[in-house]
């Protein structure tokens, strides 16, 4: 949707500036670093309405999906849900999605404009590309923005709530009853469109503050979620942004990009890491998505979403390369870059790698 969604016209509501990722969405409430102390103390609603929904009905949902998508959903369980990607042949990820199969139907919310490789090479959008996909299988998807909008409640008081407006808050990661799903640090709605509004009215009414894209986006970058073409390249492989094994299954085959998954999971190591860089606050101006990290004169990295949190100031998310020690002084954009030590993965050796050694040990 590239349109703005009916709740940025709301009375407080201050729209994205131009080179947002999030058009449709309100930036914030008038005071953003307010908004996300209450997410972080009580609750807050985000309004996520600009996220893409793909349905995909019939007989075959699971199986075909399962070979479709780089995650484990042959068996996914009704009322579940779960993290998937679309990958290239060459297992770079091209698409991120959210999955919630009720009623006989697989929900997948995904970034705007998703999009994927197709056969040929050339980039279509997300849907295009499952619907070349189909053959034979008994599967229908399709675009289910219209039909389904998605609100965000953050915050340790969201099961308060969730309950003032009679909504069941589920406790297993990615359970969903009725119209919501658990997710990890929040709980997501599913909410028919043209209901949205009234049920904004309701959760705010009943304590939970307004939060825009400005404080979601510091939360999410605060807890290491990467995001699709911001947080990405065209080169990003899942183990580089944490998405194995929350997204990507490195034990099932048969989906397009399993191999890379799988060697790099068990006999290699990803060529960069996605790191939490604090930013010097003091500098003119802060980097832009896509800016170099650099050591002195060398590029080791690049700059994903950059945020202002309302404690740990402004931040970013990085594509770092492995080999770069997190004590490094960096520059991101021309600002000064710090390594958050606490964002650094631990670098074990490869299964395969440790396999051997106790094969020939």
């Amino acid at each position: 949707m590239s349109e703005q969604g009916e709740l940025v016209l709301l009375p407080g509501a201050v729209p994205p500036q131009e080179e947002n990722p999030d058009q449709a969405v309100a930036w914030h409430y008038g005071d953003p670093f307010g908004e996300q102390r209450a997410a972080a103390r009580g609750v807050a609603v985000v309004d996520r309405s600009n996220r893409e929904i793909i349905a995909v009905p019939g007989d075959d949902r699971l199986s075909w999906l399962h070979l479709m998508i780089s995650q484990h959903v042959s068996e996914l369980p009704d009322d579940q849900g779960t993290e998937a990607l679309v990958l290239d042949s060459q297992g770079r990820v091209d698409a991120h999605m959210v999955l919630a199969h009720v009623d006989g139907t697989v929900w997948m919310d995904t970034e705007p404009g998703a999009s994927a490789t197709g056969a040929r090479g050339d980039r279509q959008t997300l849907l295009a590309y499952l619907e070349a996909m189909k053959f034979w299988s008994k599967v229908e998807p399709r675009d289910a923005t219209s039909e389904i909008a998605l609100l965000s409640l953050v915050g340790p008081e969201a099961p308060a709530a969730l309950a003032a407006v009679d909504l069941p808050a589920p406790t297993d990661t990615y359970a969903v009853e009725g119209m919501v799903r658990r997710m990890p640090g929040s709980y997501d709605l599913l909410l028919p469109r043209d209901e949205m509004t009234t049920w904004w009215t309701k959760l705010t009414t009943a304590g939970a503050r307004p939060m825009g894209s400005w404080g979601y986006e510091a939360l999410r970058v605060e807890a290491l979620r990467p995001r699709v073409g911001v947080d990405t390249d065209e080169r990003t492989i899942p183990h580089e942004v944490n998405w194995v094994p929350v997204a990507a299954h490195v034990a099932k085959g048969c989906y397009r990009g399993q191999e890379t998954v799988s060697k790099v999971h068990n006999i290699g190591r990803p060529p960069r890491r996605m790191l939490l860089l604090h930013l010097d606050g003091s500098a003119d101006s802060l980097p832009e998505t896509g800016d170099p990290v650099r050591s002195g004169e060398r590029t080791v990295g690049r700059v994903g979403t950059v945020a202002q949190h309302h404690e740990l100031g402004p931040i970013a998310l990085a594509l770092v390369k492995r080999s770069i020690a997190p004590e490094t002084e960096l520059t991101a954009g021309g600002s000064p870059a710090a390594i958050d030590p606490d964002s650094v993965p631990p670098d074990t050796p490869g299964l395969g790698r440790e396999a051997v050694k106790r094969l020939h040990g």
